[in-house]
């Protein structure tokens, strides 16, 4: 038997509005455009009940228990990778035989949603413990430090095109592509509170004796520039690069005080900020070669604005909050 339409309550009640002032029922059905016999039934009963409200009992019956639906939220905040095929097993174990769509709709109303991990580093019990290490105080003397890689092509350069359909591949909605980015260099660069350092770009695969040609043509130019004093702090990652035997000797030489940075943390240096601004900003330019995009990579980034660098220092120490909130995880920063 196939279920009736259920009407609301506003309808229903206009259908006996106007049969209380004389309408017939087929008058009812042509000025609510609402068929005779649907007319008939509403007041039927209404006759017989003296209400249009819908009465206990009607509607479809929940597949799943109020118990049921608390499991399942428990349940995936528990084990969010928990699939929805292994939560129906559950819930069969124990009698309740529901589909697997019905659990994905069940978890939705709930807020929970089917949702692509994020992807980050991998930590170790011992990468949470020294993220949590106490920091220094006066990050405005610290010099921040990193390489990118800047591609002719790259993701930043996304463009769109106004078309009508089926005219995708009309010559003027293309957008020609080279393989592997149409060239890319890589780039060094630092900054600190007071503004952007220096910027290099690094020839062929950098080792670690090219890096230390760049620290040593580039650090303590910055340092003098930016005004950080003689106790500055130099930072920088775990890349191989950095913390090989001979950077490691290389540095013990130059004597500068090195803030410790823990492992796989790529989400704690707010370089990458301005790396991003950089990017979006060269992409704008749009450059026709790898020279055009070296000149338009240092005219941008000697742009970035002090205000913008003193920012991103400031608000460091609640990047360390948030670190330390979730005990040493990943954060949005």
């Amino acid at each position: 038997m196939v279920k009736s339409r259920e009407w609301s309550r506003k309808t229903r009640e206009e259908v006996i509005t106007l049969h209380r002032k004389g309408n017939g029922y087929k008058k009812i059905a042509k000025m609510l455009n609402i068929p005779r016999e649907t007319i008939g039934s509403i007041i039927r009963k209404f006759k017989a009940k003296g209400t249009v409200e819908t009465l206990p009992g009607r509607g479809r019956k929940k597949m799943l228990t109020s118990t049921a639906v608390r499991y399942l939220k428990r349940r995936v905040e528990k084990s969010p990778r928990v699939t929805a095929e292994e939560l129906r097993k559950d819930l069969s174990d124990v009698g309740t035989e529901v589909s697997a769509q019905t659990i994905r709709r069940t978890l939705r109303n709930e807020g929970l949603h089917a949702r692509t991990p994020r992807r980050t580093p991998l930590l170790s019990p011992k990468n949470k413990k020294s993220r949590l290490h106490k920091p220094q105080k006066f990050w405005d003397s610290v010099l921040w430090t990193d390489e990118t890689k800047l591609e002719l092509f790259g993701p930043m350069d996304q463009r769109y095109v106004w078309r009508r359909k089926n005219k995708a591949y009309e010559e003027k909605n293309t957008l020609p592509t080279v393989k592997h980015g149409g060239g890319s260099i890589m780039l060094w660069g630092c900054f600190a509170s007071a503004g952007t350092g220096k910027l290099q770009r690094v020839q062929g695969t950098m080792n670690s004796l090219q890096y230390q040609e760049i620290l040593d043509d580039n650090v303590m130019q910055s340092v003098t520039n930016l005004r950080l004093g003689r106790r500055w702090t130099f930072q920088q990652d775990n890349d191989p690069k950095h913390t090989s035997k001979s950077t490691r000797a290389w540095l013990q030489i130059k004597s500068w005080n090195i803030l410790e940075w823990p492992s796989q943390s790529p989400d704690l240096n707010p370089i990458d900020n301005l790396w991003w601004d950089l990017k979006k900003a060269v992409a704008v330019r749009k450059p026709k070669n790898v020279t055009e995009l070296e000149a338009f990579a240092h005219d941008e980034w000697a742009k970035i604005l002090v205000d913008r660098c003193k920012t991103l220092v400031s608000s460091y120490a609640s990047c360390l909050k948030a670190v330390i909130t979730v005990k040493g995880c990943c954060t949005k920063y």
